[in-house]
């Protein structure tokens, strides 16, 4: 792209990788900013890029930093943004081209980690949760900015599923309008987050890795445009009770809902809100399911590598 250069900044761990065909998995930064709280976002963040490593490929956690579309940040440079916390602008497409022009910082949701790793060249991301369909979006219209992006760049998200705080059946409409398909690893079900149950089917089941990559290789031969999301349950262990959460989640979203609480601003209070309810045992799930994901999306990454 026309001066691309002058904005993208690409890492020269990550550069060096990405030219020997290595296996690269993109991470994003809303979850260091707006996920949890100083010190655990920075750890978790490190713990992340550690597991990524663990599992034989290259992480790139991304970043707006300054005005510079930043792909693999530094220790140093998550623990800016990690301090920062909510002064972080939670940037999607829109955000983009402003925080440039203005050089200020930015923590890129889904959505824009999925359109900076696509500059970079890169094919897998691992993240938490994918936004989706709120609850009562057929009067607000608060849909996430995720979903149109998963129809429109090419990247393998990897995710818990969409979080359980969304209408999940609407999200799920939607993402089938939009011609995206929604994997399932190892399960029929739609994982929701916390929980390894939604009582929605996924569109397609795949048991291993190599599975996805293979997809994923043929859909981009095909030159279809758009990515792929797949979902991996959270482990049984970390799992929360579906009636508990759901329970958690009402309560929270009732409290949204009579505070007003709208926009952006939605997912950051209703995720504080059930961390407080559950008494921090979302935040350990939260945490777990990252991990998780990003072991599953370093898999896909070294399988895609060598098609």
């Amino acid at each position: 792209m026309k001066n691309l250069e002058q904005y993208l900044e690409v890492s020269a761990e990550v550069k060096q990788a990405l030219a020997e065909g290595k296996p690269v998995v993109a991470l994003e930064s809303t979850i260091i900013s707006h996920g949890m709280p100083y010190p655990q976002n920075v750890e978790t963040a490190l713990n992340v890029e550690k597991v990524v490593r663990e599992n034989g490929a290259v992480p790139a956690t991304i970043a707006i930093i300054q005005g510079k579309l930043k792909v693999g940040i530094s220790k140093d440079e998550i623990d800016y943004i990690g301090k920062k916390g909510l002064q972080v602008i939670k940037a999607s497409r829109r955000d983009l081209p402003v925080l440039c022009a203005r050089k200020e910082d930015g923590a890129t949701t889904v959505a824009a980690t999925m359109i900076l790793a696509h500059m970079a060249g890169i094919s897998v991301f691992a993240t938490g949760g994918v936004g989706g369909v709120h609850r009562g979006a057929e009067t607000t219209m608060d849909i996430s900015a995720d979903l149109e992006e998963l129809s429109e760049t090419p990247v393998m998200v990897v995710c818990a599923g969409a979080k359980s705080i969304l209408d999940l059946g609407l999200t799920m409409e939607y993402l089938e309008t939009k011609g995206v398909a929604v994997f399932g690893y190892q399960t029929d079900e739609l994982p929701a987050f916390y929980t390894r149950k939604s009582g929605f089917k996924v569109d397609y089941r795949m048991d291993t890795p190599e599975e996805l990559a293979r997809v994923f290789h043929v859909k981009e031969q095909l030159g279809m445009r758009g990515g792929m999301l797949v979902t991996n349950p959270i482990p049984e262990e970390y799992a929360m009770d579906h009636d508990y959460i759901s329970k958690s989640i009402e309560e929270a979203v009732e409290e949204a809902n009579r505070l007003g609480i709208k926009g952006k601003e939605t997912t950051p209070f209703l995720l504080d809100k059930i961390q407080k309810i559950t008494g921090g045992t979302s935040l350990e799930a939260n945490i777990q399911l990252v991990y998780n994901n990003a072991r599953l999306a370093s898999a896909i990454a070294a399988d895609l590598s060598k098609c």
